[in-house]
């Protein structure tokens, strides 16, 4: 694989989470190696620039940018843009879904025990946090398959992070969601094998995104993956986007139902403040 790799024409990209932090990055990554992509995203006025940046930037890199402000849990949103998608791709003889990226982030950031009830995380927002972050891949998987949009040699992949097995302050269903959104696409890859269809987790290194500023104590998590990356540095969502261009080539076939790790070793390293391991002595 060359540098000026790129994807058939026909190709398209279903990016869930597609206006910011590693959905957009992909999405327009994958749109300069000659990918189309389908954004699905949910804005308000305020953030609506970022995807009008993103889709500009697809079409500069000559691919086809099919928006969605749609809520991507919603059951019925989820059929619009599917059937509108389906009839993009009836309209181009061998087209299909290459890649479904699963980039949502939007969960209830709050305390399971509180002092007061009321502080407490509801039923309600366990679930919707499940649901977002977790539950949806499997019905987006399920409604683009039926659909015949899912070919031999699509990719799915689910965003996941270290905080699918370790706690942070008022990070629980989140965590929860994480690990259960991992569980989901080891399911997946086993049912679709057959296919010639690979699901898989990608498990980014700390990384300043929007989400990420939601976070408890966001900057000192910041801090402490740099303090702990080989690389000194953080990791970007253009490291996610080359390595999703990267897996998704077709020497990528045998790989699936795993937990890929694009973080330049920071998982692994538990010494926290050094400038460079090699002055340790």
């Amino acid at each position: 694989m060359n540098a000026d790799f790129r994807f058939k024409k026909t190709d398209w990209a279903l990016i869930l989470g597609a206006s910011s932090g590693f959905g957009g990055a992909t999405a327009v990554e994958l749109a300069k190696h000659g990918m189309n992509i389908c954004g699905v995203h949910f804005d308000r006025a305020a953030t609506m620039p970022n995807a009008e940046k993103i889709k500009k930037e697809i079409e500069g890199a000559g691919g086809k940018a099919l928006f969605f402000n749609v809520n991507a849990a919603d059951e019925q949103k989820r059929n619009e843009v599917l059937d509108s998608l389906g009839k993009e791709l009836e309209g181009s003889p061998g087209s299909f879904v290459r890649v479904l990226l699963h980039s949502l982030a939007f969960g209830t950031l709050k305390s399971y025990i509180a002092q007061k009830p009321a502080d407490m995380m509801t039923k309600a927002q366990v679930e919707m946090t499940m649901d977002v972050m977790a539950n949806s891949v499997v019905y987006w998987v399920q409604g683009a398959y039926v659909r015949g949009m899912l070919k031999r040699g699509s990719r799915i992949y689910g965003m996941t992070s270290s905080g699918g097995r370790s706690q942070l302050p008022s990070y629980g269903a989140v965590s929860a969601a994480k690990a259960a959104l991992e569980s989901h696409l080891r399911q997946l890859n086993m049912e679709l094998a057959m296919d010639g269809i690979s699901a898989m987790a990608i498990m980014a290194g700390v990384t300043f995104t929007p989400a990420q500023q939601k976070i408890a104590h966001a900057n000192s998590m910041l801090d402490v993956a740099k303090a702990k990356n080989p690389h000194n540095r953080l990791t970007t969502p253009q490291d996610i986007a080359k390595a999703i261009v990267l897996l998704t080539h077709e020497y990528g076939d045998f790989i699936g139902g795993n937990i890929v790790s694009v973080d330049g070793g920071e998982e692994t390293v538990a010494y926290v403040g050094q400038k460079n391991v090699r002055d340790m002595g």
